[in-house]
């Protein structure tokens, strides 16, 4: 602020408007890099539940358990399974009737819980 004072004082107007430039191009560029890094981690952890999530699934099928699931349950199961990289909208976009990310979060902690109870 006080570079920018100066300059437009001094009547360097066109060395202001340069400055400016510079000075929002690199707030547009440090904001757009911050929104990818956010983005990148949030799919990171996307990922790695969903590899969680499978690798439960399978260890409930390998134990003969995964048909003892309820049936909304098991048909969130046999989705994921279907879809391993599918995040929980878009597996909630798969169910019938489709279902809220919220509602396919819900599904899987129980599906969880379950294999606590049946595994370990």
């Amino acid at each position: 602020e006080q570079i920018r004072d100066f300059l437009g004082i001094i009547g360097a107007h066109s060395q202001l408007f340069k400055f400016e430039d510079t000075r929002v191009l690199k707030e547009v560029r440090n904001r757009t890099n911050r929104i990818n890094n956010c983005d990148a981690a949030n799919m990171d952890r996307a990922l790695r539940a969903a590899d969680r999530q499978t690798d439960l699934i399978r260890r409930l099928q390998r134990a003969a358990v995964l048909d003892d699931l309820p049936g909304d349950l098991l048909d969130t199961a046999l989705v994921r399974l279907d879809h391993p990289e599918a995040s929980l909208a878009e597996l909630g976009e798969l169910l019938n009737p489709p279902l809220s990310k919220g509602a396919v979060a819900g599904r899987m902690k129980k599906i969880t819980e379950f294999a606590k109870i049946m595994i370990e």
